[in-house]
């Protein structure tokens, strides 16, 4: 193993190898940063010029796009709260706070490092774990995916802050609208009245887009509109010093990055899933594990830790059963299964064997593509905290346009230009109404796979939906999603029943007492501190 490493970075490390890496990590950086923008479109676009290149320069240059633009999403995600790409969409929510608070170096800099961390650990994972983890994926069929969507559902009262009605609301809104177009397995069209355009349904790439760009730009405008110098940015830290976080916060996070770095390579791994869900579930498994959940969505580098590294780390895992089984972990994954057939290069078990060093050239240019990435990162840094000096009313609008380019660019059409913009209304109504985004992109997400998933566990069954609950992986997680929304109903309702009896106990001493006479200050004092402490659901 030792000597098929150090041939591939021998390979890697040739100036021809190390510039083509470089600028696939440039150009990935800046296709991820640029709402409408994604890492598919950067593989795809450059998968025409790996023609004339041999197969490790090739392939590596497709590597690199992949790692630059997973990263580049968090750029916009927390300068401007727009994620750059689906896999950035759980850093908006403590980036863009943390922005808003004058941190936006610092929450740049936790991105940039956990990124290059989840990538190495998803590497790692790939060397020595790959065919094993890759045999475990394939042994899931449709029960134990639609099990492992229903349970991810569940988790979207994590994310309703404030009121847990709007926020289921607002998830089965998004599982409604992930309905719309042909039908699976039967092909029927649904909800399409008779538009074409609609028969693909609707892009998961132009709901972001509208969510929360144009929201954005929308609530912005109307903040402009209604005081002056709104639109002006937050202030920012002129002089940032390293990453712009301490040595005692990057080891308080180690936990954290960990955590979500497994679950973004277990994610990763399944076929059709992606990072677009990873670093949601990340980041709601770091809010149900932290010490301060009441801190997530206002500004905590935790937030951030848990989206990027889990979408990075799912950069290995996506490549796992790619080099493994020949079945690609994504959308990314199945444009590089094309430029790896090109190459005359077929994916498997046997690849392994027969092209040992081309595999661990891979490998290496991996490893080259994530240092050159906190490399290129760090000296953009401050480049990037630049941008908050240009006012949005500026800013905005040209972000607009290239959103509306990115939309248009999907598939040549009009009709996605218009629905960013009906998405972005939407949105924009969500605000207003105070009902959370998070959920609604969740359910848009896992809606398609859950449904998927149960009409073809259904016809495996012959329609029995005992199915699911006698095969002992979609049992546990349908059991495990049973436990999770119970908890959630009985966290929801103890804070009212702790209030009824401490309002009963003082209407108690308030019929006991004689007339004209006051409670305690000190025992008002008391009994609220008891109340408040029952209130707060224990695990």
């Amino acid at each position: 193993m030792l000597d098929l490493f150090a041939q591939g970075f021998i390979n890697v490390l040739a100036p021809e190898s190390v510039l083509l890496i470089a600028a696939g990590v440039a150009v990935g950086i800046v296709f991820g940063a640029v709402p409408g923008l994604t890492a598919v479109m950067a593989v795809a676009l450059c998968l025409p010029m790996t023609y004339g290149l041999g197969p490790a320069a090739g392939i590596s240059l497709l590597v690199a796009l992949f790692v630059g633009a997973t990263s580049g999403g968090l750029i916009s995600a927390i300068l401007l709260k727009i994620p750059g790409t689906p896999s950035s969409v759980a850093t908006t929510f403590d980036g863009g706070p943390l922005m808003e608070k004058g941190e936006g170096a610092k929450a740049l800099g936790v991105g940039i490092v956990f990124s290059f961390i989840g990538t190495i650990l998803s590497i790692a994972a790939l060397v020595f774990i790959a065919p094993s983890l890759a045999r475990v994926a394939l042994s899931f069929g449709p029960h134990e995916y639609f099990a492992i969507a229903v349970f991810s559902l569940t988790l979207i009262a994590t994310l309703s802050t404030g009121s847990m009605v709007k926020g289921i609301f607002s998830g089965i809104a998004g599982f409604a609208v992930s309905t719309v177009g042909i039908a699976p397995v039967d092909a029927i069209p649904r909800f399409t009245f008779g538009t074409v355009e609609l028969n693909a349904g609707f892009s998961i790439l132009t709901v972001l887009v509208g969510m929360f760009a144009v929201a954005e730009v929308i609530k912005v405008a109307e903040q402009a509109h209604s005081s002056s110098g709104v639109g002006v940015s937050a202030p920012v830290k002129s002089k940032v010093r390293g990453f712009g976080f301490t040595l005692k916060e990057f080891f308080g996070q180690i936990p954290n990055a960990i955590r979500s770095a497994v679950i973004g390579i277990c994610i990763g791994i399944l076929p059709g899933i992606g990072a677009g869900t990873s670093n949601i579930i990340a980041y709601i498994v770091a809010k149900k594990r932290s010490k301060t959940p009441e801190q997530f969505g206002k500004g905590t580098i935790e937030g951030v830790v848990a989206s990027e590294t889990a979408n990075n780390a799912g950069i290995g895992g996506a490549m796992i059963p790619l080099l493994t089984l020949g079945i690609p972990g994504d959308a990314v994954t199945a444009v590089m299964l094309g430029g790896l057939m090109i190459h005359g290069i077929q994916p498997g078990p046997m690849l392994f064997i027969t092209q040992g060093e081309l595999v661990y050239t891979i490998f290496a240019a991996l490893v080259l593509s994530a240092v050159l990435m906190l490399i290129l990162e760090f000296y953009g840094l401050r480049i990037f905290i630049r941008l908050l000096a240009i006012p949005k009313h500026i800013l905005l609008p040209v972000i607009l346009v290239l959103c509306a380019v990115g939309a248009f660019g999907l598939a040549s059409r009009i009709f996605d230009i218009w629905t960013i913009l009906i998405f972005g209304v939407l949105g924009y109504a969500f605000v207003k109404g105070g009902i959370p985004t998070a959920p609604f992109i969740i359910g848009f997400i896992l809606g398609p796979m859950a449904e998927t998933n149960l009409r073809r566990g259904l016809m495996l069954s012959g329609g029995d939906f005992t199915g699911f609950l006698t095969n002992p992986i979609s049992a546990a997680f349908l059991a495990v999603a049973a436990l999770s929304i119970a908890w959630q109903v009985y966290a929801a309702f103890r804070p009212t029943a702790a209030q009824e009896r401490t309002d009963a106990f003082n209407e108690e001493r308030m019929e006991g007492k004689p007339d004209g006479q006051e409670i305690p200050a000190a025992a008002t004092r008391s009994s609220l501190g008891e109340a408040e402490s029952a209130a707060t659901p224990r695990p």
